[in-house]
């Protein structure tokens, strides 16, 4: 598996004749667009048969909202350990919210793949939005926590889900110790009748990181009492950010640095982005908003605006700059590169695997190097 940078002058013919393989396997691979021009400074993943030497099991999941399609689905199935649908909500009451999209036929093809399909736990209110007072209705009452795992427990034998991903945010500082006992028990309950409970942790580098993002998460105490752990090594840039990379190398290795003394390796998975964002400049604080896009996509527009695609070595990530109807863009994304980079961090801090943040798009090269790199744990 080798990753090749395009250079002015090369087309698919060239660069398939230099490598021995044949042109259809590059444009497949790398979703290349018909009649399938290149951008000097595009990374093209090609495939020359093997796999590597002394592949590590990893955990690998992702996240998928019931509105995927088949076709996106049964391509990324294959190469992951779990598909985690995204997501059911509850009340203040402990009732459980279901997706407004029913999400039978995605767990019937995480079955189908040897995939366990997991149920993503929300505090979504009305608007969409996380919300912490319904947080802290909820784990300061135990008596309706008790209601919620049992509704829970009930949905998860009807649908056969085999796990629990708790994702809650922007947890109050008061709620840290009553959000512990919430998953500490959600474990034990679920850990009885079979099912596995991961819980979603914010990107801290330090215990008493401040910010309404992590004082509400003890990392020591929640790998101590979950099965497993995500964490969200993602979104430094983000859709109101400044235009910067969404998973840059260097600020995932201040996370994992901290992470690991506080939690054993075996439980974490490191959060890995599937898509970019495409900002319009000049950026105005609170004002412009970035599009998100997904990595093929990226590259497409590079290449319809004869854009160079650069990349930052600090970060480890591509990006562009073009301009379009008078204004100017910036975009970065994620490419064979920086997705190589990643899974090298889940060897050298002996990761249980990683979780991709989400797989609604396809990233074709991406579900090729995992499989290159690491032997997928299957059902």
């Amino acid at each position: 598996m080798e990753i090749y940078v395009v250079k002015s002058g090369d087309n698919v013919d060239s660069i398939a004749g230099a490598y021995g393989v044949s042109v259809e396997s590059i444009i497949y691979d790398n979703q290349l667009v018909y009649p399938y021009p290149l951008a000097v400074g595009q990374a093209l993943l090609i495939d020359t048969g093997g796999i590597r030497e002394n592949r590590r099991e990893a955990v690998i999941r992702g996240f998928a909202y019931p509105f995927i399609s088949n076709y996106v689905l049964e391509q990324s199935l294959p190469s992951l350990s779990g598909m985690a649908v995204f997501s059911y909500g509850f009340t203040r009451e402990g009732e459980v919210i279901y997706p407004p999209i029913d999400d039978g036929f995605m767990i019937e093809a995480s079955y189908n793949y040897n995939a366990a399909p997991i149920l993503t736990l929300t505090p979504f209110d009305e608007t969409g939005m996380f919300n912490n007072n319904l947080i802290s209705d909820v784990i300061q009452n135990e008596d309706i926590v008790e209601v919620l795992l049992d509704n829970l427990l009930e949905i998860m034998n009807e649908k056969g889900f085999l796990g629990l991903d708790i994702d809650f945010e922007y947890i109050k500082a008061e709620d840290r110790e009553a959000f512990v006992r919430f998953v500490e028990r959600a474990t034990e309950k679920m850990n009885e009748q079979g099912f596995t409970v991961s819980v979603d942790l914010a990107p801290k580098t330090s215990a008493d990181q401040p910010g309404l993002l992590y004082e509400g998460k003890d990392y020591e105490t929640l790998g101590r009492v979950a099965n497993s752990v995500l964490v969200m090594t993602y979104e430094w840039g983000y859709t109101y950010s400044e235009p910067m990379a969404v998973a840059p190398v260097n600020k995932i290795r201040r996370v994992l640095d901290y992470a690991v003394t506080a939690i054993p390796s075996e439980k974490i998975n490191m959060g890995i982005p599937n898509y970019g964002y495409d900002w319009a400049l000049p950026y105005e604080k609170g004002v412009t908003k970035a599009e998100t896009i997904g990595n093929a996509q990226a590259v497409q527009i590079a290449v319809e605006n004869n854009a160079e695609i650069l990349f930052d070595e600090v970060g480890q990530t591509p990006y562009f700059r073009y301009a379009k109807d008078g204004v100017d863009h910036e975009v970065w994304f994620e490419d064979a590169r920086s997705i190589k980079a990643k899974i090298e961090l889940l060897y050298e801090y002996n990761l249980r695997g990683a979780s991709f943040w989400q797989i609604m798009r396809l990233f074709r090269a991406n579900w090729l190097l995992v499989d290159y790199n690491l032997k997928v744990d299957k059902l």
